[in-house]
């Protein structure tokens, strides 16, 4: 009994040894992957373009551009929107004669995206240059890929995939930088009513009628009488005057004496 009963505290102990042994190789093996971006200095980029709406018809504007170019668009969205006077309006809502601007701003950043990926566990087969299998923290074994250059920490040595051996307590650093570029683009469309034809002067009439005025009759003037000669004389007028008293004084006593 004593026998049976030293053997069993002493399996027990080696199980517990063991169970103790793996637990504290999987709690050194592990996988762990950081990732990091980096941004550069952005660069912003502004094109303007104008243009006046020459045709609306359902969905189809035409715009001659600024240098004189004219541009079809053909099934505008009814979700398309252009700011006018601070209120959006529709495709529907466009006028022929409307100025619109479009500005465009492109945002460019450039990035690099740093990937470190950090391995610990214990060699399990090795095939050098190429590959190596560990035992991770999970308890299972998995292989990677060498790549060409890499070290690995043994006991804070450095050494290359030729230097492994099964059983070896290792980790390896494995860092990739990628340079990425990130464009972000944004639209913005505002237009212009056209202006109301102006309205007259309050001081002009808007009809004007023309009267017609006759051209000026000059009227001729009579030559002046001639006048007599300074040698003519009254006394023939005094003599006409006084012989005509005398026959009326006649004539007025013969019709007296008839009476």
């Amino acid at each position: 009994m004593n026998s049976k009963a030293g053997w069993t505290v002493a399996w027990l102990v080696f199980v517990v040894g063991a169970v103790c042994l793996a637990f504290t190789l999987s709690m050194s093996a592990q996988v762990q992957t950081q990732t990091s971006t980096t941004a550069e200095q952005a660069s912003v980029v502004t094109e303007v373009k104008t243009g006046e709406i020459v045709f609306v018809s359902g969905n189809n504007v035409v715009v001659k551009m600024s240098d004189g170019s004219l541009r079809h668009f053909d099934n505008v969205p009814d979700s398309a929107r252009i700011t006018v006077d601070g209120q959006e309006i529709g495709v529907h809502d466009l006028k022929v004669g409307m100025k619109v601007q479009r500005t465009i701003t492109t945002t460019t950043v450039p990035k690099t995206i740093k990937t470190v990926q950090s391995v610990t566990g214990t060699v399990w087969f090795v095939s050098p240059p190429n590959s190596v299998i560990l035992r991770l923290a999970d308890g299972k074994n998995q292989q990677f890929k060498i790549p060409a250059n890499q070290k690995f920490n043994v006991n804070g040595q450095m050494t290359d995939a030729w230097g492994l051996k099964k059983g070896m307590k290792i980790s390896a650093t494995k860092v990739v930088e990628v340079p990425v570029v990130d464009v972000a683009r944004t639209t913005t469309t505002t237009g212009e009513l056209p202006p109301p034809p102006p309205p007259p002067p309050a001081d002009v009439p808007i009809l004007v009628v023309e009267e017609e005025v006759a051209a000026p009759v000059e009227v001729a003037q009579a030559a002046p009488a001639p006048e007599l000669p300074a040698t003519g004389s009254q006394l023939p007028l005094i003599g006409l005057l006084g012989l005509l008293s005398l026959a009326s004084s006649l004539a007025l006593r013969t019709a007296r004496k008839s009476s």
